[in-house]
């Protein structure tokens, strides 16, 4: 397995669209989520009638304990990111042919496609300690002191953040698995991601009883539900969405494990 590390970094080192896009990522998570509270702040700060009934109805979604939620749910706005590197370093194992040579060099198709669900979990470790720091630095920042004692009880959106985050790029790299072309599969993730799924979850919630819900983004998507200042419109709807929450964990996993199977059951048949 170190082997297959060592080959796997001797890849990405020095391909500088991988850079770029991750440095895209980096940039993107926080941007958005001090976008939001940066708005949030100059509404709330006003000492017009405004102001004051927008704090009342909104509390502060960016103080401990709400501020694991409230950043998880906008840094998941932009898993689309990552995604581009997870499909740009499957893809270019074919357009370069070196999944060929790893295979000539003794490698075997399971060594390969470890090298792979590997790199999906590094990306996935990386993008959720970004939005963790980006959770732990707004808490501290906008949460008054001394922190109140459950501070910290809603820390297990990191966990749920890490499990969208990997299941959401698998679909990605699964994506490009089939598909083997750069554009074309960034394309149809994008187009998927972007506007059709979407489109679906919307007209199966009106049209039939809400099965969108099974879709395979969605289902991940449920993990992190729109956070209370923004149920708050409807508490009986949010709180359906977060007693959803374990279920949809199950699902996820389900699904995740599924696609590796598929992915493994392919790999194995398919020509090189």
């Amino acid at each position: 397995m170190i082997k297959v590390l060592r080959t796997e970094w001797l890849k990405i080192k020095n391909y500088w669209a991988f850079w770029g896009v991750m440095i895209m990522t980096s940039l993107a998570y926080p941007g958005i989520n001090y976008m939001f509270w940066y708005e949030y702040h100059n509404i709330v700060k006003k000492e017009s009638a405004t102001g004051k009934i927008a704090k009342m109805l909104l509390g502060n979604p960016f103080v401990f304990p709400e501020t694991f939620h409230t950043t998880a749910f906008f840094s998941s706005i932009f898993v689309f990111i990552p995604a581009i590197v997870v499909i740009m370093l499957i893809t270019n194992e074919y357009t370069y042919k070196t999944n060929r040579q790893n295979i000539i060099d003794g490698w075997s198709r399971q060594q390969f496609l470890a090298g792979k669900f590997m790199n999906v979990l590094l990306i996935t470790l990386l993008v959720t300690l970004l939005y963790a720091i980006i959770a732990f630095v707004i808490g501290f920042v906008a949460s008054p002191q001394p922190l109140v004692k459950d501070a910290f009880s809603e820390v297990k959106y990191i966990g749920l953040f890490a499990l969208q985050s990997f299941s959401q790029l698998s679909i990605a790299f699964f994506i490009g698995f089939l598909i083997r072309r750069s554009f074309i599969a960034l394309s149809v993730f994008v187009f998927y991601f972007i506007i059709l799924e979407n489109f679906a979850v919307a007209i199966l919630k009106v049209k039939a009883n809400d099965i969108g819900k099974y879709l395979p983004l969605e289902i991940s998507d449920r993990l992190i539900p729109i956070p209370r200042f923004i149920g708050r419109l409807d508490e009986k709807q949010y709180a359906q969405w977060l007693s959803e929450i374990n279920t949809h964990v199950w699902y996820t996993i389900i699904l995740t494990a599924a696609i590796w199977g598929l992915c493994y059951y392919i790999n194995k048949k398919r020509d090189l």
